[in-house]
């Protein structure tokens, strides 16, 4: 029976890209996402108090604000911008599922932010640069304060760029961008939290020859990126590469990189974090924590443990400081 079965199956339904539990790409074309969550619609938090609104950017791309709620002690005064991109290798993801929009209160809430969380195109739908060309306009509008929430709460000289995984690359991209040399002084700083880079050559422990927790991380970069310049060495994948742009180019005032111990990423984010600080120097500061015993954006799935609390609690810290540091600092919680 099962050899009957097997010479009755649908050619068409054969998996030709294996890239789970991300995505599978059947020779039909069909598509899975096996991680993809349902989306949650805006609203009143009541956990927060934080209030959410969704704006169409485009016919393919939308912003989700929040407003933390207004205490009488900060009535009418403008507080930071913090814009955040969420991960998925590119390939799923959205900024209305239950995961980042439930982190996204809590930050607002503790950062006392406006809060945009940004949605793009995925590949391969859409392949890059879909998603850092969406990125790019949701943050020019942004910027523009053309929503009333913005123009009224906003103070736009004070923008931090925030993303997790393929969303830290994207702020990464961003920060590099000609387009944003000039918002020097409001572009305050970047969060790239556990950030997917890769490159040819493996460094640190990284699994030889690069396959890690599932994923191959070359074949899904290639795949999400088809112009990508000498594959996983391409600067947008790997900005310590040789030839790469030079970080000091940056277009903020502080990084913040954050790793997991138990995250294959993790040395990467550890390479671009000493990267950052030997081409800027110590001023503006490189900020490197690391979350001790636990995974990849582990924060968004396990919210209440103590680890994401200090993990929240350490971009908090990022967010409201004034000014930035005279040294690098390296923590581990």
């Amino acid at each position: 029976m099962a050899k009957n079965a097997t010479a009755n199956a649908d050619p068409g339904d054969e998996v030709v890209h294996d890239f789970s539990p991300l995505l599978l790409v059947h020779r039909s074309g069909r598509l899975e996402r096996p991680l993809a969550m349902p989306p949650v619609p805006p609203g009143h938090d009541a956990a927060t108090g934080v209030v959410s609104k969704d704006v169409s950017l485009s016919p393919f791309s939308f912003a989700r604000l929040y407003l933390p709620p207004e205490t009488d002690a900060g009535a009418g005064k403008k507080i930071p911008v913090l814009v955040y991109f969420h991960g998925g290798g590119f390939v799923i993801g959205s900024a209305a599922s239950a995961a980042y929009h439930r982190c996204l209160n809590d930050l607002t809430a503790a950062c006392g932010a406006v809060a945009v969380s940004v949605d793009y195109r995925l590949a391969p739908e859409h392949p890059l640069p879909a998603a850092y060309e969406d990125s790019l306009a949701a943050l020019k509008w942004v910027l523009s304060a053309a929503d009333p929430w913005l123009a009224e709460r906003a103070d736009l000289s004070r923008i931090f760029l925030a993303g997790d995984s393929a969303g830290g690359n994207i702020c990464h991209h961003l920060a590099m961008h000609h387009d944003l040399r000039g918002t020097a002084g409001r572009l305050k700083g970047i969060v790239l939290i556990h950030p997917w880079f890769w490159g040819k050559e493996p460094i640190g422990e990284e699994p030889r020859p690069g396959r890690a927790e599932g994923v191959e991380q070359k074949g899904l970069w290639e795949f999400v990126c088809p112009d990508a310049a000498d594959g996983a060495d391409d600067p947008r994948m790997n900005p310590i590469a040789e030839g790469a742009p030079r970080l000091e180019k940056l277009a903020c005032e502080k990084v913040m990189v954050c790793v997991a111990e138990g995250d294959f990423l993790r040395w990467r984010g550890r390479a671009y974090a000493d990267a950052a600080a030997r081409a800027r120097g110590p001023e503006p500061a490189v900020e490197l924590f690391e979350s001790e015993g636990v995974g990849h954006v582990f924060y968004l799935y396990e919210p209440a443990t103590e680890k994401a609390r200090e993990l929240l609690k350490r971009i908090v810290a990022f967010v409201r400081a004034e000014g930035s540091r005279s040294a690098r600092a390296v923590a581990q919680c």
